[in-house]
């Protein structure tokens, strides 16, 4: 049985003396909005990258964040959606955490601060700073609304810019959005309440302060020791020089607020503490949420490390007034080791700014098509370390291109396909011996150069250098390539079995290790390329102990001969120029604009129903009326009165399987989940029109009632729907949106009813609805004109306008 010494009562990891304990945290993001890339990467993600790796080194790792919840910006968020700030903090907590879920991000605990633990915690530390004497009480001029009873913090008051010029008539009390001037409220001119629009007048009001000059010498011993052993990053240590430059000034800790911690003093009662005092002790109560004995890691600095993830616009809070905060409690406190720090990142043309809206927000990433690997490599391959950097959607789509798809994704399937392929031309899925590999020249060369870049990228990952440490991984897969090309692998088969073998075990190899190296900043690629291998996930490891660094100078064996390897797939999807302008037209200007612009769009929608009616008129897509039953053929089966779109059991459906037909060429055999015990085989005549590694792991609309019919020996249980243009030329399948769910049925509004259970043929039901079935104008597909619709939006075609859909 394994040593259970650093578990908690409820299995949660505790530290290990004598074995390295890592504390991770990331600043908490604030829950009064939804975040956008910039703020994913400048905290969450960067710090799961190295929480990964560190997982990977084999060190006892936990990683701890959460939602900022207390403060005037969520009392402010709540007034504006007129609810109260709890119920404010629910409804982003859960959206935070569903993005991050997306995101593959692993926290050992995602918390929050509105919790009684944050209370204790904070109060906790608040008396000991007092018992010391670091605090001071000093009176401040505040605007008091005599109408509310109660004074006003900077966002509750708004009012004329007092900045020359500028004449601005809703300047808030923190900054002028117009002009961005930095404000207080006494500044404004003609200030109004924002809750009931009277005007404050200035009142004098009494607050404690934290003493940061008495604190200096020991902040100062501790950023001066800390910041060289941790190796804090350089914009952090300017930024916290620039603070000690200015002097440091006593700072205020509480607030006339309702929404925060309560300050527990007889003559401070009324208040809340300020959230820049409270809301980094959140990582304190928030592991203490994970575990009861939550002191082991937060006060055990000979044990523990702490390292912390944030923007450059959050370093004072971490680097002089938090440890402030602790040392003046006189405990012995986990202090940070070692702050990351990145700049802004930067969305086309400007900013990425959440007040605004502008930029890809997380649920954006979430609802497009691209995988969440592809968002992590670009977030973090793109990660703003010593400098602003700038997201576009042409680098992301040439980043996707040629670095993962032409290169990675290249190299990882050119290996396992041709191990795959059947004995005679290749390996029957099974790992070759290697025998004398360390003799061959070019392979031993090889070994050496990997084994040097495994060593380059645990340097960089221990230095917190992300970036550089996933650029000597993906050049380990460059090396690759080159290796796979100049062996002309293909020949040798035929040429000189034993040396092929040699080649391909120890391309093998380099897929695995690339599978290590990658899975902190992409983990979903990792799971995928260890299915395709058949090894389980327990199995990819850097440790020290088990020599994995040495080990990669042979990647020859890092695979015993004769494994069985699962079954190969393309990994990624080339990104084409005509996504790359739907998404940059999609995601420009602010979110405002694009509600403005959805809503037009429902509005069209809207009158489409209109005109269309419930009772459906008979007309086609052209304003032209349908051919009567009369008008038919005597030959013809008769027709029901009540024959339309909602006798169709369309489903969403996810192929998770697909491969050609073994007996005909133009057929493709899909195993398709339409939300049943077990998947439909399908079978489609898409070859001549949709590449295989297209077909992949797709969501798509699936005709599920239609009779089972077999097709060249191989029974097909429904009908993937696609749209073709007038000539048949060109065929695309019919997407639903993103967030749709596997086997959800499609409706068309205005069409409701009970899809039958089997299409009877002789009824003509799906050859009566067909005519009617088109993708319009703009590329949505309907009936009658009327919209597939789903619980996340509409079904399209990528680029066929006005093409029957069968």
């Amino acid at each position: 049985m394994g040593d259970l010494s650093n578990e908690g009562s409820a299995g949660q990891k505790l530290p290990i003396p004598g074995k390295r304990n890592v504390l991770i945290t990331s600043a908490l993001p604030y829950v009064n909005n939804v975040p956008h890339l910039g703020n994913i990467i400048g905290c969450v993600l960067s710090a799961d990258a190295f929480a990964r790796y560190c997982r990977l080194r084999g060190y006892n790792t936990i990683y701890i964040c959460g939602t900022d919840e207390y403060g005037t910006a969520t009392e402010t968020k709540a007034m504006e959606e007129n609810c109260s700030p709890q119920e404010i903090c629910d409804k982003y907590h859960a959206i935070h955490k569903q993005i991050y879920d997306w995101f593959d991000i692993s926290f050992d605990k995602f918390g929050r601060t509105s919790t009684p633990q944050q209370t204790e915690v904070c109060q906790a530390i608040f008396k000991k700073v007092l018992e010391n004497n670091w605090l001071s009480e000093n009176t401040m001029q505040q605007l008091y609304c005599d109408t509310c009873q109660r004074f006003l913090a900077d966002r509750f008051v708004e009012g004329n810019c007092p900045t020359p010029g500028c004449n601005y008539d809703s300047a808030r009390g923190d900054q002028c959005e117009k002009c961005g001037k930095l404000l207080n409220p006494t500044d404004l001119l003609e200030p109004r309440c924002k809750v009931c629009r009277n005007s404050p007048h200035i009142r004098d009001t009494n607050h404690l302060f934290l003493e940061l000059p008495l604190l200096r010498e020991k902040l100062e011993e501790y950023i001066n020791h800390m910041s060289m052993a941790g190796g804090w990053s350089q914009n952090a240590i300017q930024a916290t020089h620039a603070w000690l430059r200015e002097g440091l000034k006593p700072r205020c800790i509480t607030r006339d607020l309702k929404w925060g911690v309560p300050v527990p003093h007889e003559k401070y009662k009324e208040k809340v503490f300020y959230v820049w005092f409270d809301a980094p002790i959140g990582y304190v109560s928030i592991t203490s949420c994970y575990t009861s004995e939550w002191e082991k890691w937060w006060k055990n600095p000979e044990n523990v490390e702490l390292f912390q993830f944030m923007g450059k616009d959050n370093v004072p809070f971490h680097t002089v007034m938090f440890p402030s905060t602790l040392l003046g409690t006189g405990e012995n406190w986990t202090l940070m080791k070692t702050i990351s720090v990145t700049e802004y990142l930067n969305y086309e043309a400007g900013k990425f700014s959440k007040s605004k809206g502008i930029g890809v927000f997380g649920n954006d990433a979430k609802d497009t098509n691209i995988p969440v690997e592809v968002w992590r490599y670009y977030l973090l391959t793109n990660r703003p370390e010593v400098s602003d950097t700038l997201f576009t959607w042409v680098d992301l789509q040439a980043k996707l291109n040629s670095e993962l798809l032409a290169n990675l994704g290249n190299f990882v399937n050119r290996v396992l396909s041709f191990i795959a392929k059947d004995p005679a031309v290749g390996y029957g899925s099974i790992i070759p011996d290697a025998e004398d590999a360390e003799s061959h020249p070019s392979t031993k060369a090889l070994g050496e150069k990997v084994g040097s870049y495994v060593e380059q990228y645990v340097e960089a990952m221990e230095k917190v250098k992300l970036k550089q440490g996933l650029k000597i991984a993906m050049a380990i897969s460059g090396e690759g390539n080159g290796y796979l090309q100049d062996s002309q692998f293909w020949k040798l088969f035929k040429e000189n079995r034993s040396l092929c073998s040699v080649v391909m075990r120890t391309s093998a190899g380099l897929v695995y290790i690339l599978a290590c190296l990658l899975e902190p900043f992409m983990p979903s690629f990792t799971v995928e390329v260890l299915k395709q291998l058949n090894l389980p996930q327990s199995q990819i490891s850097l440790s020290d102990e088990n020599a994995d660094v040495e080990r990669a100078r042979r990647p020859w064996g890092m695979l015993p001969a004769g494994h069985r390897i699962g079954t190969p797939a393309p990994l990624f999807k080339e990104l084409k120029d005509e996504e790359v302008e739907f998404y940059r037209e999609k995601f420009a200007g602010s979110q405002a604009d694009r509600k403005v612009k959805a809503d037009a769009e429902a509005k069209k929608i809207s009158e489409q129903l209109d005109k269309t009616k419930i009772s459906a008129d008979g007309s086609t897509r052209k304003g032209k009326p349908a051919k009567s039953a009369e008008g038919k053929s005597k030959a013809s089966a008769p027709l029901e009165a009540d024959i339309s779109v909602s006798r169709l059991d369309i489903r969403i459906g996810l192929i998770t399987k697909v491969q050609k037909h073994p007996n005909a060429e133009s057929l493709y055999v899909e195993e398709i989940d339409v939300g049943e015990a077990q998947p439909r085989t399908v079978v489609s005549g898409l070859v001549k029109y949709i590449p295989l590694e297209e077909m992949q792991n797709r969501k798509v609309c699936v005709l599920c009632n239609l009779k089972p019919a077999a097709m060249r020996g191989i029974k097909s249980h429904a009908m993937v729907l696609c749209a073709s243009n007038s000539d048949g030329t060109s065929v695309e399948l019919i997407e639903p949106p993103e967030g749709a769910s596997v086997g959800e049925r499609v409706k068309v509004p205005g069409f409701e009813g009970e899809p039958d259970d089997v299409l009877n043929p002789k009824k003509k039901v799906f050859e009566t609805v067909q005519p009617d079935l088109w993708t319009n104008k703009e590329l949505v597909a309907c009936y009658k004109g009327v919209p597939f619709t789903t619980s996340a939006g509409v079904c399209k075609a990528a680029s066929i306008q006005e093409g029957s859909i069968r």
